[in-house]
This record gives C-alpha cells, structure tokens and sequence, in this order.
C-alpha cells in the first residue's frame, strides 16, 4: 500500500521537541507548587467591647433644714400705778455728813506714769543706737587689727562680707552672737570669735534708759 502522509505531517520525528516541551511544563508546575504559600485566615477586632459591670455611686440627696429664726423678744408692759392726792410723801431727807466748811480736803495729785520698759525685750532700733567706744573709725581699725585670715580661705581664694549679729546689754556687753550670711572657708567662724572679743560698747537708750538692742556688723575679708 502507497503511504500518501508528507514528510511535514509525520510527527515521529518530533517526539524530542514533545518530551522537552513536556520536561518544561513538569517542571514549571513542580516550581510554582514549591513556591506557592498558603495563609491562615485570621479574624481582627478592631473595636473591643467590654461589659462595664460597675456599679454606679449613688449620692444621696441630703436636704438641709434651715433652722427658723428665734420668736421676737416679749413686749414689756409699763405699768402706771395711780395714787391718791391723800397719800403724803416724806420729802425731808437726813444726810449725816461729819465733814464742814471748816474741814481741810487735801488736794488730789494723781500718780506719776513711769515708763516701764521690760529687760527682755529686744530692741531692733532706739532712740540712740550702740556705738562702738570711739566710734565707726575705731572699729573698722579694731576689727583690722583683731582678724586672722583663715588659711583655708586665703589657699581657696574666699573673700567678702561676712554679716553677724549680735545684741548689745544695756551694761555694753556683746551677746548672742550668729551669723546672718557667710562665705565659708572659715571666715564665718573668725568673725564670730572677733565680734565676741570685742570690748563694752555704749548701749543704746529708749526714753533715756539704757535697753537690749539687735545690732547688726558687716565683716570684710579682702586677700590683698
């Protein structure tokens, strides 16, 4: 019998082109189910809801009684007892006095007020303010010549105003010595023991009486 295919339609010779076409789909399919990923499906609450069991405060209503104002005093009744014309009234009245117009009265003079100032109070300013014996110049060259610079605060370079106070007796003495405002390095303690060294001054004087009085010194410390 005479074949009558044509060469082209013969697909015998074409099994190699088939099978590697084949190859390539196999392993495609092979790649994409290797690569392939599967998700769990999740559920999100964006909103939260929960019951709120509290119990709610209940405040009391409290209602306040206002009190009634007090009853108005009683009206008192002037009574008029009438009297007869008949009744006589005893108009003679005996004063017994054993003094006359020839008894001397001494004269009243009344009491002299004295200023009483008490001791233990502390005067903050006085007619005549402490003083210094000899004056402000006196002391500047007391304390001067009287202080010792603290090593501690001439190596630390300290220097300025050192303010004490103390209360001046009235006999001049110099107590309760503090300090208001320091600068370390020992100078507060110097001028402590300066100020409490120093001689008697001239108390100050209330109504010419010598009273306590709070005084107030500044204590200069200069690193020349």
């Amino acid at each position: 019998m005479e074949s009558r295919k044509t060469s082209n339609a013969d697909l015998e010779n074409k099994k190699a082109l088939f099978f590697e076409i084949g190859l390539v789909i196999a392993l495609a399919l092979v790649f994409v189910s290797f690569n392939y990923k599967s998700y769990e499906k999740r559920t999100i609450t964006l909103v939260q809801r929960k019951a709120d069991n509290t119990t709610e405060e209940i405040v009391p209503i409290t209602e306040q009684k206002v009190k009634p104002p007090p009853p108005p005093p009683p009206k008192t009744v002037t009574q008029i007892k009438i009297v007869n014309n008949n009744v006589k009234v005893n108009t003679d009245v005996d004063i017994d006095v054993e003094a006359n117009t020839n008894t001397k009265v001494a004269e009243y003079v009344p009491p002299e007020e004295e200023d009483v100032i008490p001791e233990q109070h502390i005067f903050m300013v006085v007619e005549q303010m402490p003083a210094f014996p000899g004056g402000q110049g006196a002391l500047m060259k007391y304390l001067a010549e009287h202080i010792k610079y603290p090593e501690l605060a001439k190596e630390s370079g300290i220097q300025g105003r050192v303010f004490i106070n103390f209360v001046v007796e009235p006999d001049g003495s110099i107590d309760q010595v503090k300090v208001l405002r320091g600068i370390g390095g020992g100078c507060d303690e110097e001028a402590v023991r300066v100020v409490k060294s120093m001689p008697r001054w001239i108390p100050g004087k209330q109504r010419g009486k010598p009273v306590r009085v709070s005084f107030n010194l500044p204590v200069k410390f200069a690193l020349e």
